[in-house]
């Protein structure tokens, strides 16, 4: 069976950029996605499109066909206030390279890099993480199935659902979906959670970190 529209894939690749590994999903814990929903970088489901199981694929994606170029007008300064809670700053949070959940001025939450870290004030980078990378994919199709109507319409880990209704669940590989990186526990989307809670509503109040820690500040 090859791989293609509403059918669930299971493959295993690394992703080289920079001449260094920064993602992987292996034989044991392989990447699985519904082929052609818009799960995956589009250009990557387009390589893998009509490969049988066994079958290995090596491409590049440029940062156009992948995040994106690198977008400075991203680069947003925030005064370190915006990081206090109880009345302190978060100086642990506050770490060069540091991923932190924020709200965007229209309430969904975005991943917000610390970029640089002055005296009264933090650079937050709100580009993709890999934004202007070129993505090296080497890897193998370990298996094609048809999805089932119910996978069809919630999803294959339940992603369709209401978000009360969604636990948040990640594949089982060990880097990215949507070649995004994530820590352990955290979701497929690249939406960090803590103690099983969502990122996106769940789990915070407005007005606090999406860690459920404190202040969640809005990006403009």
């Amino acid at each position: 069976m090859k791989v293609q529209k509403n059918h669930v894939v299971e493959l295993t690749y690394e992703l080289i950029v920079d001449g260094k590994l920064a993602d992987k999903a292996t034989q044991d814990r392989p990447l699985d996605y519904i082929h052609g929903t818009h799960m995956l970088l589009p250009k990557f489901e387009s390589e893998v499109e009509g490969k049988e199981p066994g079958e290995e694929f090596a491409f590049t994606l440029t940062p156009e066909e992948g995040y994106g170029t690198f977008d400075d007008s991203r680069l947003i300064e925030l005064p370190k206030a915006a990081f206090e809670i109880d009345g302190k700053v978060r100086e642990d949070l506050l770490v060069v390279g540091q991923i932190i959940p924020m709200l965007s001025n229209t309430g969904q939450v975005v991943q917000g890099t610390v970029h640089e870290v002055k005296a009264d004030t933090v650079v937050m980078d709100f580009n993709h993480p890999m934004a202007g990378k070129t993505l090296n994919f080497t890897g193998k199709v370990v298996s094609v199935r048809e999805a089932t109507e119910k996978e069809l319409k919630e999803g294959l880990h339940g992603e369709y659902l209401p978000q009360e209704e969604h636990e948040c669940h990640c594949h089982k590989g060990e880097g990215a979906c949507h070649g995004e990186g994530h820590k352990d526990g955290e979701c497929c989307h690249g939406e960090g959670h803590k103690d099983g809670e969502c990122c996106h509503g769940e789990g915070h109040k407005d007005g606090e970190c999406c860690h459920g820690e404190g202040h969640c500040h809005k990006e403009d």
